[in-house]
This record gives C-alpha cells, structure tokens and sequence, in this order.
C-alpha cells in the first residue's frame, strides 16, 4: 500500500507540473503574437504552436486519467522531447530562458519516475 506521504508528493509534483505546461500553453492562445515571435527566434515554424498546444493539453490530461499507463507513457514521452528541444534551442541561441523548460523537465522527470513507482505498487498489491 502507498504511504499517504507518497501520494501527496505524487501529486503535488504533478500538479506542479501541470501547471508549468498549462501556464505555458495558455500563451499559445491567448498572446499569440509574443510566442509567435520566440517560437521564431529559436528556429521554430511558427505553425507548430495550436497543434503543439492541443497535444500538451492532451498529454496533461492523459496523465491524470487512471488505468491509461501505455498513454501515460508516451506523454511523458512526449513531454520529454519537446521540453528538451525547447532546454536545447534557448541554450544554442544563448539567450538565458531554458529555465522554464528545464524546470519542467525536472518536474516531468520526477513525476514520471513516481508514476513507476505507483505502478510497481499497484502491480505488487493486485499480484
């Protein structure tokens, strides 16, 4: 059984986490022209941002439904690989904003890795 400490870290890990990803997707939409405008300064075609948007979304709720570990999987996968091109792109132009994104790979990171933990649990207890 999960100690009561483990599930309020869990979740507060994956609140914070969400909220990074949402924060930042909610300028997708509503300041358009300001992420338009970074999206371009770090070489990026600026019409990857709603579907990149929508996906983010997506994957963060994905990642609070239950008994959908296999998607569970590949959004954190996901998470993974657009946070670390996004750490990737800010360091190659030099121009000192990674830290958002590499806050949330670490929050991701930790997030996913107490998501396994929860599993392995789940696993034990219904074995």
């Amino acid at each position: 059984m999960m100690s009561k400490k483990f599930k309020i870290t869990y979740t507060t890990v994956k609140v914070l986490f969400s909220l990074m990803i949402l924060f930042g997707t909610a300028l997708y939409f509503f300041n358009y022209d300001l992420v338009a405008s970074r999206i371009s300064n770090l070489g990026y075609p600026t019409y990857i941002i709603y579907p990149l948007g929508i996906l983010k979304i997506l994957g963060v709720i994905t990642i609070w439904m239950k008994n959908l570990t296999l998607l569970k999987e590949w959004a954190y996968a996901g998470f993974v690989f657009v946070l670390t091109l996004g750490v990737a792109a800010h360091v190659s132009i030099n121009d000192n904003e990674f830290m958002p994104a590499l806050l949330s790979l670490i929050l991701g990171s930790i997030s996913y890795y107490l998501h396994r933990k929860e599993q392995v649990v789940v696993k034990t207890q219904t074995s």
